[in-house]
């Protein structure tokens, strides 16, 4: 197919980037190649040093458009998401490509002051910011765009069903499940990506913070010049995660404008989901001496500076609307808000480079990033995989709904968190001997991948889930488990509510399916493992052991029923108990 320019234009706030980002993830769902240029990205990279008076903004807007014609012209889908405030200049960039789709995203001024959650709005009516669009500045608004999306009154799916009826009308785009006839180049990437078969990092690219060679030498030389931050145990896992692009698109720490967004919408500031702020604290000491625009040297716990970060961002978080949002409680009982908490008031952003891992691997031999997993999956051919998220060991239920998952998958990634937990879980090195032999015994093993997720548990419960998907997505996975009370802790979240959450994203926008599992407990009726879906009965006949009885027999060095656990795990537990009381 012919590449096309889509023009999204409209005030600061009126859902530009969002729309931007539901478009691109079912355009790529259509196989149409997809780059989105969006308009803070481009004025940090391609327009930096540019200003706002009114030739610097029709510069930024040549600029965005030269780009997006080359897109175009390779056969791609060129998408911008920039405010553009004046007619004359996206007219211009119309001249220049004749298949252009201007999308205009119109929402009134009070509205938009509702939604701002930094109030520029509302400090640019009280004049306190200057040369601010749509306020003092004027926003020329298109006069005949292709589609107009009234994003105050429209739904984003309902403003996403009016882009797509265009773009299909005009032929720019196949309709679902019609054939896609690619050539040239297109057609070579089309096929690269089938021989790889696995699913797309989140935002595209698998994002790598290692610093290597010379580079490294010069980084770890200006360091030692530079004001030091420190990390803890969660932070120090933030970096490695980073580091290995298991946070994929995320190139460092979070600023402020994709904190908020997150925070408020579980979307990055250029509208692709995220649902958890990945943020460095930092003490009120610390951050006088932190500058915009300069660098500042990762410290870790034992000393050594393992990263470099570029500031690009300051500022104070509102931490009561964080906790109330992310967690939903401020109670400090829940070990989230108490750790959020505990935190320096003063929140920094940029990107980092990283020189060294802050902390050695725990298990080396199961130690694989996002690049390795895909790697092996490659190499095994597999397309579906379906990742696990487990911090407790595999009891029969976790058993099942993992063999259950594999059924319709080429391969299983049992994926155990071995970050920081609560002082309270089972030890990792204790879950990875039960994992070990469970797998050895129980599972095929050329259809199961045992690998660490190197990640600090933040007990998010329905958040978190989206979180936990996202990054196996980056580790290859096509399908992500979702089961009961999925990083729950206490009874802060329902039971099922870390299900239903993922129902906030249009489908495609997410690209990793989820498979979601009831409460599974051995039937006495049908003789088997099953849910209530498929065993009839009442709690009478189902073997299903609450976690605080399972712990006393395991205490007494009982065995628990092999209804509930197999006979090698218990032991496995019991032992561990007996050495650490």
């Amino acid at each position: 197919m012919s590449g096309f320019v889509v023009w999204f234009t409209g005030l600061s706030g009126a859902g530009k980037s969002t729309l931007a980002a539901m478009l691109s993830a079912e355009l790529r769902a259509r196989s149409v190649h997809v780059e989105v240029l969006d308009g803070d990205e481009v004025r940090t990279n391609l327009s930096k040093g540019l200003g706002f008076s009114k030739e610097d903004r029709d510069t930024n807007i040549r600029r965005i458009g030269y780009v997006a014609k080359l897109i175009a012209r390779s056969g791609a889908c060129a998408m911008t998401a920039a405010i553009s405030p004046y007619k004359a200049i996206r007219d211009e960039q119309r001249a220049q490509n004749p298949r252009f789709v201007e999308v205009y995203c119109s929402c009134p001024i009070p509205v938009l002051a509702e939604r701002d959650a930094k109030g520029l709005y509302k400090k640019a009516l009280a004049g306190e910011i200057k040369n601010f669009t749509g306020i003092d500045d004027p926003y020329e608004a298109p006069e005949n765009p292709e589609v107009v999306v009234y994003t105050d009154k429209e739904t984003k799916e309902e403003g996403l069903a009016k882009i797509l009826a265009k773009l299909e009308e005009l032929g720019y785009v196949p309709r679902r499940g019609a054939a896609v006839a690619v050539s040239g180049a297109a057609a070579a990437g089309a096929a690269a990506a089938g021989a790889r078969g696995l699913i797309a990092p989140h935002g595209g690219e698998l994002v790598n913070r290692w610093a290597e060679g010379a580079e490294k030498a010069s980084l770890a030389e200006r360091a030692k010049g530079l004001p030091v931050i420190a990390l803890d145990e969660r932070t120090e896992s933030d970096v490695e995660m980073i580091a290995i692009g298991a946070f994929s698109p995320l190139r460092g720490f979070m600023n402020s404008k994709d904190y908020l967004r997150v925070v408020r919408e579980m979307r990055l500031e250029n509208g692709l989901p995220w649902s958890m702020p990945i943020t460095l604290a930092v003490s009120e000491q610390a951050a006088e001496g932190l500058r915009v625009g300069s660098e500042a040297a990762l410290r870790a716990r034992d000393g050594r500076i393992v990263a470099v970060i570029e500031l690009s961002d300051k500022w104070r978080p509102n931490k009561e609307l964080e906790a109330q949002e992310v967690f939903r409680t401020t109670e400090t009982k829940h070990p989230g808000v108490a750790y959020l908490m505990g935190t320096g008031p003063v929140y920094v952003g940029g990107e980092i480079r990283v020189l060294e891992r802050p902390v050695e691997s725990p298990f080396p031999a199961y130690d694989r990033g996002p690049a390795v997993t895909r790697a092996y999956f490659a190499e095994k051919g597999w397309r579906r995989i379906v990742g696990f998220q487990t911090r407790n060991p595999i009891h029969r239920a976790h058993e099942f709904i993992t063999k259950t998952a594999l059924e319709i998958c080429d391969g299983l990634m049992i994926h155990p968190l071995v970050g920081a937990t609560k002082s309270d879980d089972i030890p990792a090195d204790v879950r990875m001997r039960c994992y070990e032999e469970l797998i050895a015994k129980y599972y095929v093993k050329d259809r199961v991948l045992l690998s660490i997720y190197p990640a600090a548990m933040r007990y998010a419960g329905p958040r978190e889930a989206i979180f936990h998907a996202l990054a196996r997505k980056n580790y290859g996975c096509s399908h992500f488990i979702v089961g009961r009370d999925h990083a729950g802790v206490g009874s802060y979240y329902g039971t099922y509510d870390a299900q239903e959450i993922f129902n906030a994203f249009s489908p495609g926008e997410l690209g990793i399916t989820t498979l979601n599992f009831e409460n599974a407990f051995y039937s006495t009726v049908v003789g088997a493992m099953a849910t209530a879906k498929t065993a009839p009965g009442d709690a009478s006949t189902q073997v299903n052991l609450s976690g605080t009885k399972v712990r006393e027999l395991l205490q007494r060095g009982e065995l628990p029923p092999p209804e509930f656990s197999r006979p090698e795990v218990a032991r496995i537990l019991i032992e561990a108990m007996r050495k650490s009381s």
